[in-house]
């Protein structure tokens, strides 16, 4: 019995230990997306700016298709997600001196905020709503 005790004692140890070094990595993560960079500004006080700054510009429809792009990603960290693509759509509409956002910019600003394995989730869902997706795909292929 007290081998038995001994080995779920060690087992509840290493499973402690995972799960610390998970939580660890991932507020590590957090802690250098926020330390400033040679401009004075965090990646999460830019992704913040661009959002404030394009906030007017969005439509219901822009943001119900943001939404749907989001939806693979767990509802843990979908808010992040939203924000990270967002920021980025806003940065590619200031740049382009747009006044509204668009298909178009949504598309392109969700291609370069997203890794190229959530590609295929966009293109899934443009061909399902036929939207033709063509003039992305220099992006689609550059990342």
């Amino acid at each position: 019995m007290s081998e038995t005790v001994g080995y779920l004692m060690i087992l509840w140890g290493l499973i402690m230990i995972t799960l610390l070094g998970i939580g660890g990595f991932f507020m590590f993560r957090k802690f250098l997306k926020k330390l400033p960079k040679d401009d004075g500004k965090s990646i999460i006080d830019w992704e913040e700016y661009y959002v404030e700054q394009t906030l007017h510009m969005w439509g219901e429809d822009e943001k119900k298709l943001l939404n749907e792009l989001v939806e693979p990603v767990p509802q843990l960290f979908r808010d992040v997600a939203k924000q990270k693509i967002a920021a980025k759509i806003g940065e590619v509409a200031l740049q382009k001196k747009k006044r509204k956002i668009t298909l178009d910019t949504i598309i392109e600003g969700y291609i370069l905020a997203t890794p190229k394995r959530d590609h295929k989730f966009l293109i899934k869902r443009l061909n399902e709503k036929n939207i033709d997706f063509s003039p992305y795909e220099h992006l689609l292929e550059k990342q």
